[in-house]
């Protein structure tokens, strides 16, 4: 015979799996949309032009785990003005999930033989008082030093670190929805670290404000693009 506290314990797993249940995910985010990263970032753009990349640190490789996580990626070199060059890279995953999350690049430099030497919040200014909260990094290797400028992007958050991007994926979950994300990580290899955040930080305003607003969103969220194109955030 089952007692009331063996009937209480049941009701209460009852109700905590079907709330539970209530709560898992079901609807899909996606600011990208049907559109191919290739075709929404433009290979020239303001003073910049497109050379074929080489010497990028990338985050997938064919049958690895980051491979799984992101579902399309570009990866280019821009030559500017003074003959800089930036590096670019911007991985999407159309589903982030406690096993399928973005690779914070402070993570997966390390990975590749970097030492991390700076760490710094950042904002990037994009115009119209809009900006971008994100981070500049420091990696070294022997013989080389690089700056690294990204912000990531979960659903309709921009965190800022491994705890936001936690806490900014559970929050979405409770809305019901499975986020996309996006890292979009720029860089600078060598010469002075002032210029050449600075640089980083020219080449994302004018990349951002050299793409089609519609597809703007993808990288900055929907509130962020809206206001760069002068409605309300």
């Amino acid at each position: 015979m089952i007692d009331r506290r063996d009937l209480l314990v049941g009701l209460g797993c009852l109700a905590a799996a079907g709330a539970a249940e209530a709560m898992r995910p079901r609807e899909r985010m996606s600011l990208l949309g049907p559109r191919k990263l290739e075709d929404v970032v433009p290979r020239s753009f303001g003073p910049w032009r497109y050379r074929q990349a080489e010497g990028l640190v990338t985050p997938t490789s064919e049958n690895s785990l980051a491979a799984k996580l992101y579902s399309q990626s570009v990866g280019r070199l821009y030559i500017g003005p003074d003959n800089s060059i930036v590096m670019l890279l911007i991985a999407y995953g159309d589903t982030q999930s406690d096993t399928l999350q973005l690779h914070r690049p402070e993570v997966c430099y390390p990975a590749f033989g970097f030492a991390i030497s700076g760490d710094a919040p950042a904002s990037f200014p994009i115009g119209s008082g809009v900006a971008v909260p994100g981070r500049n990094l420091i990696a070294n290797s022997p013989g080389r030093d690089e700056y690294v400028s990204y912000w990531t992007r979960i659903g309709e958050y921009l965190p800022t670190s491994n705890a936001e991007q936690r806490q900014m994926k559970l929050q979405t979950a409770f809305q019901g929805k499975i986020p996309d994300g996006v890292l979009v990580r720029i860089s600078t290899v060598g010469g002075d670290p002032t210029q050449a955040f600075a640089n980083n930080r020219r080449f994302a305003a004018d990349l951002i404000g050299a793409m089609a607003p519609a597809a703007r969103a993808a990288l900055i969220t929907t509130d962020k693009a809206r206001a760069l194109a002068g409605g309300k955030a």
